[in-house]
């Protein structure tokens, strides 16, 4: 498969990079297998357990393994699963760029799952959500940079910091040397009005699954007509081109729109939908590889690579790691196995 992308001699140098930083945040999920959730006061044995770390990680990881430059800005604690955290960050080869607050301990997660594949979460939030107005004062992309906003910062209180970048990045792409992405929530209802409306002036590259779209589309109301969807003719791919073409009009913003093993479709400001096919990926019970495809995504727009193009190196890289799984975690691949397979 060619590519179209070229990616540009300005990168040869070390100082020239190409660089992802991430305002998300970054905790750590203990995975538990269970046989069955026990009754309240009963006693339960796990099968297995599985430290590994959820929030931004992913996103980071994935961009890393790319070849370019990964940094959290988030804010990381002081205690045992800070430690956790950073231990992981360092072993990736990921920077943390960000605050670090004392005193504090960083979030977990407990994920139980059952012999029927179900989840069970109990969350402890830490010191990645206690950001206030400056959190992200520091944060100055350098040119070329890409910028990764992830959904679970627009949901507690360092959502102001947030708010206090966009409004420094101001409402026209075209006067930002660095590339803005955000990807979505399924937990819109939990934003304010006023965040999601500088999030749309913004204007960052929207990146989500169907789902997340819909929530998206619902919070903005913004009417689907999926009329033609349910004709004889009609479908899954139309129903997406409906979704992704009149979400994006509304967003007037690039819109990418994840399907899994469909691949993905995709939106530019006055352009046409373009779905972009992804790869045959065996069905296995696996979390999602949405963040490993936007961290791939990240890290090829870092790279000068459009916009279509990125999307379809990202759908190659997601459906390697639903195979390269470990304990139903995906796990990305590097850049050079991702585009052996674009090249089958």
């Amino acid at each position: 498969m060619r590519l179209n992308g070229i990616i540009s001699d300005r990168f040869r140098n070390a100082a020239d990079k190409p660089t992802v930083i991430s305002l998300g945040q970054v905790w750590m999920d203990i995975m538990l297998d269970v046989d069955e959730m026990p009754q309240t006061g009963d006693f339960a044995v796990t099968r297995n357990t599985k430290p590994t770390p959820g929030g931004s990680y992913r996103i980071l990881d994935a961009a890393s393994r790319m070849g370019v430059r990964a940094q959290h800005a988030g804010i990381i604690g002081d205690g045992i699963w800070a430690t956790a955290v950073r231990t992981v960050l360092k072993r990736a080869g990921i920077e943390h760029i960000g605050p670090n607050l004392d005193d504090v301990d960083s979030g977990f997660r407990l994920v139980f799952k059952d012999e029927e594949e179900r989840k069970t979460y109990i969350a402890h939030y830490g010191a990645e959500t206690l950001g206030d107005e400056h959190t992200f004062d520091a944060i100055k992309p350098a040119g070329g940079t890409v910028v990764h906003v992830s959904g679970n910062t627009l949901l507690n209180q360092t959502a102001v910091g947030l708010d206090g970048f966009l409004r420094r990045a101001g409402t026209d792409p075209k006067q930002r040397d660095w590339t803005l992405v955000l990807n979505s929530t399924n937990a819109l209802n939990q934003v304010s009005d006023k965040l999601i409306e500088d999030l749309v002036l913004a204007r960052p590259i929207w990146s989500c699954n169907r789902q997340e779209a819909e929530t998206l589309a619902d919070r903005m109301g913004v009417h689907i007509d999926d009329s033609a969807t349910m004709t004889v003719g009609g479908g899954f791919d139309e129903s997406m081109r409906v979704l992704c073409d009149e979400l994006g009009n509304a967003l007037r913003a690039p819109l990418v729109v994840r399907a899994g093993s469909r691949g993905a479709w995709v939106r530019k400001p006055g352009g046409d939908v373009e779905h972009i096919e992804g790869f045959p990926t065996k069905a296995v019970h696996t979390r999602s590889a949405g963040s490993c495809h936007t961290g791939v995504m990240c890290a090829m727009l870092a790279k000068g690579w459009s916009l279509a193009d990125s999307v379809r190196i990202a759908n190659a890289a997601a459906s390697l790691a639903i195979q390269h799984n470990d304990g139903g975690v995906p796990v990305c691949p590097d850049y050079e196995e991702t585009m052996a397979l674009l090249e089958e």
